[in-house]
């Protein structure tokens, strides 16, 4: 409950219901299949290593096309691309190396974090492709970077990826959104058949 406070309040609300829906949804398939009998190594790890390249490759596209300042715009939230740039490029594959090891040893908390992946960016990641059609907050005609403080945090280089605008259909990340869908999707398809398998 306090994790989504704040990044209510640090990021804004769209963010926190595309992250949140997904842990929500990981949750429930973490319980059901991971947690009372946790899914053997051999077939986990594989599955995690590849998704998290895929994202990690996604990640790159998203900084390379101002996907924090772009979403600021979009939605009217204060995320600088130092933030981006500390929970996607720092904190983030931190705690993917620590999960693998975890998925190693069986630790349940290391299933939750995969299958956080796997739904996150797994499944998550369609959102990409719904961006370029919503209007953004800041200055949906301009097509222009903008610059602005938002919640008295100042944001450079808001790009606006809105389709009417600019007449091409993409937001930041969208070419390589589908890398982490794959095997995200797959590994979710995979840990519900085996746990229909099971005796």
């Amino acid at each position: 409950m306090i994790l989504p406070l704040i990044g209510y309040i640090k990021i804004g609300l769209p963010p926190v219901i595309i992250v949140g829906g997904s842990a929500i949804l990981a949750l429930f398939l973490w319980y059901f299949i991971y947690l009372k009998r946790p899914v053997e190594p051999k077939v986990m790890l594989p599955l995690f290593v590849f998704t998290v390249a895929g994202l990690q490759i996604h990640i790159i596209e998203e900084y390379l096309s101002g996907f924090g300042p772009a979403m600021s715009r979009l939605f009217n939230i204060p995320w600088s691309e130092r933030s981006f740039l500390m929970v996607f490029a720092l904190v983030g594959p931190t705690i993917y190396t620590l999960t693998t090891w975890g998925l190693y040893k069986k630790i349940p908390l290391a299933g939750f974090v995969a299958c956080f992946i796997f739904i996150g960016p797994g499944v998550a990641e369609f959102t990409h492709f719904i961006f370029p059609l919503i209007s953004p907050q800041l200055e949906p005609g301009n097509i222009s970077s903008i610059s602005r403080e938002i919640k008295g945090v100042h944001i450079d280089a808001m790009p606006n990826y809105y389709y009417k605008t600019t007449g091409e259909y993409y937001f930041a990340g969208m070419y390589t959104a589908i890398l982490p869908m794959i095997p995200g999707i797959y590994a979710i398809c995979r840990l519900i058949r085996k746990r229909s398998d099971r005796p």
